[in-house]
Order: structure tokens, then C-alpha cells, then sequence
């Protein structure tokens, strides 16, 4: 059997590899976790997302009430409805899995769970470089919380 460079990014079940930030077909790139942009592989290019569903690795959570193409700073505002009570939640681009534009829905990487539990949404702040970081730094934390075999 040959063995795989270490230093090469191939797709794999085993979801800890290059220092555990994983290679899986549709799940974040081998190498940093980058929440402000949207992976390459997730098919937004500069679509206007507003409208469509946004589906967790566990359920439908809402739909997108706005979105951001920043370069550095993208964003999706979902509008959860009855889920969360009404609330809205501000989801990093970098959750984003994957885009199916024929369905007009959003695929993020995290469990419903991990949604809720982030740092609460509030629209006169979501702009705040603290509250960014707070909130990049929630998501980024909780790649490492996933359960072994799960898509990264």
C-alpha cells in the first residue's frame, strides 16, 4: 500500500490529519480555519443569498436574511423563526459547506447545538471588531469540539 505525503492535501475519512484541521471532501480546507471567508469549494461566488434555507448537520435553522461578500469579513444573517423564538443568528462564511442554488439552500458544517450556543447576535453590533473576534474565535474553537468522523 503507498503511503500519502503528509504534506499534501488529499481527500480522507480520517478527519484529524494536518494538525487536525482535516481534508474531507466538502469540509474546510487542510490548513487554518478562516471564518470571515467563504471556502472555495462551497460554490457561493458572489451569489446573492438572501432568501435561501440554511441547513445544519442536524435540521433547517432559518433563512438568510442577509449576506456579506467582504473579502475578509463575509458573513450570513439567518432569520431563525420559531427555532430560536425569532432570534437571528450571524453564521462566519467559513461555516459555509456548501451552496445548492437549485434548491435555493446553504449547508453549514455545525450541528444546530453549536449554533445556539454562540455569542448572541445583535445587529448594532455585528460590525464590531470585538464581537467579530469573539464570534470567529467561538467558531474556530469549536472545529476541535466535533465528534470523531465528522466532516470538517
Amino acid at each position: 500500500m503507498d503511503r500519502l505525503d503528509p504534506h499534501t492535501t488529499h481527500g480522507t475519512t480520517e478527519p484529524m490529519i494536518d494538525g487536525g484541521q482535516g481534508a474531507v471532501a466538502g469540509g474546510a480546507p487542510a490548513g487554518a480555519f478562516s471564518p470571515w471567508s467563504y471556502r472555495d469549494e462551497a460554490a457561493v461566488a458572489d451569489a446573492d443569498l438572501v432568501g435561501y434555507k440554511v441547513e445544519a448537520t442536524d435540521g433547517g435553522i432559518g433563512k438568510i436574511d442577509s449576506a456579506s461578500h467582504e473579502v475578509g469579513g463575509s458573513y450570513l444573517v439567518v432569520d431563525t423563526g420559531p427555532w430560536i423564538f425569532g432570534k437571528k443568528v450571524m453564521l462566519p462564511a467559513g461555516t459555509v459547506n456548501q451552496v445548492a442554488h437549485d434548491d435555493r439552500k446553504v449547508y453549514v458544517d455545525r450541528s444546530k447545538d453549536q449554533i445556539k450556543a454562540a455569542p448572541e447576535y445583535d445587529e448594532t453590533s455585528h460590525s464590531d471588531p470585538a464581537y467579530r473576534d469573539k464570534l470567529g474565535g467561538y467558531y474556530d474553537d469549536s472545529y476541535g469540539n466535533l465528534p470523531p468522523g465528522t466532516a470538517r
